[in-house]
């Protein structure tokens, strides 16, 4: 038995086809379109690729889109202010500040600042709360777990229902707030890490597998019971010696070759979760949007 691939980029793609509906369709009603304003600090080089990448599908969805990149010097206070402004627009829906900030600005203070009701990337802890709280259909949802998401449902378009789920990685961006998510389909499930004792075994009964705990291919093909759904949000960069001196290739967390031979679908990495990541960014932003004209 091999694996059905998962492909990210397919179902990323029908997602942005929704968002780019559902702008055109808003901005004919309100007069305006959609508002994403990104908020990059410093010039770490990921942070202006995954920008950049933004601002682009941003003005593909037909977004009003504004990049607001500020010296690496800024001061807490100075970045506090944007924010305050881009809380005060109207014409702006969605703020997203990049991650990680410089080192002498404080992460949490920053994200606290934001407007939770434009807080795009779901990582307030008002958004926190009521993700945690079983309020999802009150809060803007983070974008990767969305996106593992809408990966289990086209899968599992009947539902997780009764499924057990494991989700190795704790981590506030994706293992928590997956979990709860899974929790929220009413499946059945074990949060497990790098401490979790029998981690083969526990992983071996479970129906999905959401695997992001960072570690290059530590989720092994044979600790995958037969059929089951698994969902690679690592990605990791490793030598690649046969492509020649130097190189590099991406792998996921979950060894993909040997895992395809036991699990009935699988996500590829890349090309599995992180396409729809800024997929889901573009559908929260439209979101936050449509629940600003109802307010």
């Amino acid at each position: 038995m091999t694996a059905t691939i998962i492909d990210g980029k397919a179902v990323a793609a029908a997602a942005i086809d929704r968002v780019k509906a559902g702008a055109a369709a808003f901005a004919a009603t309100h007069g305006n379109p959609p508002g994403l304003a990104v908020v990059l600090v410093g010039e770490n080089p990921a942070s202006q690729v995954y920008v950049a990448s933004k601002g682009k599908m941003a003005t593909e969805c037909g977004f009003h889109s504004v990049q607001h990149t500020l010296p690496a010097e800024t001061t807490q206070t100075e970045l506090l202010d944007v924010i305050a402004n881009l809380n005060a627009d109207p014409a702006i829906h969605g703020i997203l500040v990049q991650l990680p900030l410089p080192d002498h600005l404080d992460e949490r203070t920053t994200i606290g600042a934001l407007d939770p009701a434009k807080d795009v990337d779901g990582l307030h802890d008002i958004s926190i709360g009521r993700l945690a709280s079983g309020q999802i259909d009150k809060t803007l949802l983070p974008c990767t777990p969305k996106g593992c998401m809408e990966l289990l449902s086209t899968v599992h378009p009947e539902g997780l229902s009764g499924l057990d789920a494991v989700v190795i990685g704790r981590s506030n961006l994706v293992g928590r707030p997956v979990a709860a998510l899974l929790q929220h389909a009413n499946a059945t499930v074990t949060i497990a890490h790098s401490r979790t004792k029998d981690l083969p075994e526990l992983v071996s009964r479970a129906d999905i597998v959401v695997a992001a705990i960072g570690r290059p291919e530590f989720v092994k093909g044979d600790w995958i019971k037969r059929g089951a759904t698994v969902i690679d949000v690592g990605i990791n960069r490793i030598p690649a010696p046969e492509r020649g001196e130097g190189k590099t290739r991406l792998v996921g967390d979950v060894a993909f070759a040997a895992a395809a031979e036991w699990a009935g679908a699988i996500t590829p990495v890349p090309g599995g979760v992180g396409p729809m990541t800024i997929a889901m960014l573009m559908a929260n932003t439209l979101e936050a949007a449509e629940q600003s004209v109802r307010r």
